[in-house]
């Protein structure tokens, strides 16, 4: 078993990772209520993907003899400016996140604690993955402009996206 600072913080951060398919679920909502269908469900998929985030992170406290803690959910912001304010929004949660994993590993180094060093590469890892993808979605968008055509074509696209836990292990 590993320090309380290191188990209250990973519980933070399970806890944080459910916030955020919360936050991709509040997305998907104003996108479906927009009439992007499309976008909704590029969405929900990041929401799954939160939530296999959190489940990672609570079966290695359980694996490791902690218990599991939940906290409340945070509301999460539910009006949007556009399409392309949901994926500026997403960039930023995704920013925080990194910044949360980055001061978590830098407390199990401190702790000198290498198997907890070991499971958050994979988040760090992850991270680096989620920014990028977000960020040349925001280019994407941009790029797009007022094209309604275009547009279009791209929330097809991105209505493609389907998550699957078994290629994230």
């Amino acid at each position: 078993m590993f320090s309380s600072r290191i188990a209250n913080a990973l519980n933070q951060q399970m806890n944080n990772e459910f916030d955020a398919a919360q936050s991709y679920m509040a997305m998907a909502a104003y996108c479906e209520y927009n009439n992007y269908g499309g976008f909704a469900h590029f969405y929900l998929q990041q929401a799954a993907e939160e939530r296999f985030h959190g489940m990672k992170i609570y079966q290695y406290l359980n694996d490791r003899g902690v218990h599991a803690e939940f906290t409340g959910v945070t509301a999460p912001k539910i009006n949007f400016d556009s399409i392309l304010d949901t994926f500026e929004s997403a960039l930023q949660q995704e920013k925080g996140v990194t910044k949360d994993i980055y001061a978590l590993t830098d407390l199990a180094w401190e702790e000198k604690e290498h198997a907890t060093i070991s499971f958050l590469q994979w988040f760090l890892d992850e991270q680096v993955e989620e920014e990028s993808s977000f960020d040349t979605h925001i280019e994407y968008l941009k790029r797009i402009g007022e094209d309604k055509n275009a547009l279009y074509i791209y929330e097809k696209e991105l209505g493609q996206r389907s998550f699957n836990a078994e290629n994230e292990a």
